[in-house]
């Protein structure tokens, strides 16, 4: 009788995950605002910083960076502004195309970039609360959920392995070691994963989905 009390009460398993994540995204805001007190930085410079720092040679475009916060143009063109003002970053036309603004790190900015990236260590310290099995499969879990909030358009692409032309799941017989990544020719397990890589190449979407299927289904 209790239990299906219980049972009429609850809400599903899939809405106590979101209520979970949600309470994890207040930590994440809540930490990010008492660091920007600290460093005298804003949660959404500090991303910025941490996005050029993960960038190839530390540098990318005005829309890529918008595309990268999720935020409109001028919201991004706004934070540059701050973040050249400071020192952070400069500003120069792409040799590429004139008409292409390229936005790098300074020293100072990337000192500051290195502290930034810092600062999401205490959601580090409560996933090393868990056994090792258990962080291996949150992993393999937030990467599915990223994969469907990216897919859906709620997110950007993100320098996953399962998104990077580079990837190849599953065609290694070694269950350790099944999967093959093409730019340090090397097999790995799922262990080594990637969330941000600096190295990704973003594969065509039919490549992604042929990846991600070969990925789900271990073939």
């Amino acid at each position: 009788m209790g239990v299906d009390i219980l049972e009429a009460q609850s809400e599903s398993v899939s809405r106590r995950v979101a209520t979970g994540l949600g309470k994890i995204g207040l930590a994440i805001k809540s930490r990010a605002w008492k660091e920007a007190g600290v460093r005298r930085i804003t949660p959404l410079q500090a991303q910025t910083l941490t996005i050029l720092r993960m960038s190839p040679k530390c540098t990318a475009t005005v829309s890529e960076i918008g595309d990268e916060l999720a935020v409109a143009l001028p919201t991004a063109s706004e934070v540059l502004r701050v973040l050249q003002l400071r020192g952070l970053i400069k500003k120069q036309r792409s040799k590429a195309d004139a008409r292409t603004v390229m936005v790098s790190l300074t020293a100072k900015g990337r000192r500051k970039a290195d502290v930034a990236a810092g600062w999401p260590d205490f959601l580090a310290a409560a996933a090393d609360v868990l056994p090792p099995a258990e962080q291996l499969s949150l992993l393999r879990t937030l990467i599915k959920m990223i994969r469907t909030l990216q897919e859906q358009g709620d997110i950007p692409i993100a320098r996953m392995c399962v998104t990077c032309r580079f990837f190849r799941a599953n065609v290694h017989d070694d269950q350790e070691r099944p999967h093959h990544c093409d730019l340090v020719n090397a097999a790995f397990g799922d262990r080594l994963l990637r969330i941000e890589c600096p190295e990704h190449n973003i594969a065509a979407k039919q490549d992604r989905d042929l990846t991600w299927e070969r990925f789900m289904n271990g073939v």
